[in-house]
């Protein structure tokens, strides 16, 4: 990072003079937006300790404001574990004791947890999470004034939980696929600088957080509760009559994040209330693409269309949200543009994702609905 980026001298960083990314196809020749992309130091760490007589697993991100405090928390991270042995460092410490590292050795870093609905590895999840954010962090909670949603809950889910009315929901892509990434996001009107941007997320104010952009939460890979292997996926209450055992072999299902909301929630669907950050449920372009033309979303024909559009257009989010359906239809197949609005609609249909498997989404033609645990096939 320090050979590429250079500090912006507002907590951001920028690529340096000279260093170019969109030189070779498909993306020479994509328009570049009139200010330089900005990148926040950042990253995923994992902690797996023993609390409360259970074994605990959680994931949350760190966002650092320069490369001396990033510096000074690797110093400290060092004497616990291997930060070099992969892109997320799994170490064998509460993650209680962490915020308490970052708080001395970087006062301006920032701790969010991460995707805290997800089954394995969150605050909140079904196999090796907790109850509440106080039993995690302790004393330490103060200083928690966000948490990330992830792809398989939405704002909507969260707001069931008073309890996470006074943080900040946040949205972002999952790392692990590539062309997923920027398909969940937030939308701020705030000072351009670290500092503005987690003021913005302490005060949690609409006025300036917009909105986030979120996937449907039934396309995420945890959103109902299933079995993989036996092709199994379950709303909660047909899980709860199996006693949460897979039907067909009788181990175990994991169980979904809609499931655990149900577990903890104190309010019914629903219900809202003012001061909410608002939200848009968008699909992404090449999988709208790949609906319209009826071929996969990553074949070559279909990332063709996309990048005509791009060039088009400018760029993804403007397609999805902004730009007016006729305009699109000036690109055949019109089909494409139809997918768009209805997308913007909310007129699709979801086999919803489980047990790490991400979810299916019909935008032409309605598909049965998955709610009883039943072979995964019969869903499609």
């Amino acid at each position: 990072m320090k050979e590429k980026l250079e500090p912006m001298g507002n907590g951001f960083l920028r690529l340096k003079p000279g260093t170019t990314v969109l030189d070779a196809l498909p993306f020479k020749g994509l328009p570049v937006l009139g200010r330089p992309v900005a990148f926040i130091l950042s990253s995923e760490l994992s902690f797996v300790y023993s609390k409360g007589g259970k074994v605990r697993k959680v994931h949350v991100m760190l966002l650092a404001p320069d490369f001396e405090s990033v510096e000074r928390i690797n110093r400290r991270l060092q004497a616990v574990g291997n930060l070099a042995s992969d892109g997320r460092p799994i170490l064998g410490l509460d993650v209680r004791v962490f915020c308490r590292m970052v708080a001395d050795a970087a006062p301006r870093a920032v701790v969010i947890p991460s995707h805290i609905w997800t089954p394995w590895f969150s605050l909140f999840g079904a196999n090796s999470g907790f109850d509440a954010v106080e039993e995690c962090f302790e004393e330490m909670t103060p200083s928690i004034f966000a948490v990330e949603t992830g792809l398989s809950s939405d704002p909507p889910m969260n707001w069931r939980l008073s309890a996470l009315d006074r943080f900040a929901l946040v949205s972002n892509s999952d790392a692990h696929s590539p062309s997923k990434i920027g398909r969940e996001a937030n939308v701020f009107d705030t000072e351009f600088s670290f500092r503005g941007l987690m003021e913005t997320l302490r005060a949690n104010d609409p006025a300036r957080f917009l909105y986030t952009v979120e996937f449907f939460p039934e396309e995420g890979k945890y959103h109902y509760d299933g079995h993989r292997k036996c092709g199994v996926v379950c709303a909660p209450r047909e899980s709860l009559k199996t006693g949460g055992l897979c039907p067909k072999c009788g181990k175990k299902l994991t169980i979904g994040v809609l499931h655990r909301v149900e577990e903890l929630a104190d309010r019914e669907p629903g219900v809202g209330g003012p001061g909410r950050v608002p939200y848009k449920n968008l699909v992404p372009l090449n999988e709208i693409i790949a609906e319209a033309v009826g071929k996969t979303p990553e074949c070559q024909g279909v990332w063709d269309l996309y990048f005509r559009f791009i060039r088009e257009f400018g760029d993804e989010h403007a397609i999805l949200t902004e730009v007016p359906v006729e305009e699109l239809a000036r690109i055949p197949p019109e089909r494409i543009a139809e997918a768009v609005g209805r997308m913007r609609r909310g007129q699709v249909s979801i086999a919803p994702g489980h047990d790490g498997e991400y979810g299916r989404i019909r935008i032409f033609g309605e598909g049965p609905a998955a709610e009883a645990c039943s072979p995964q096939m019969s869903l499609f």
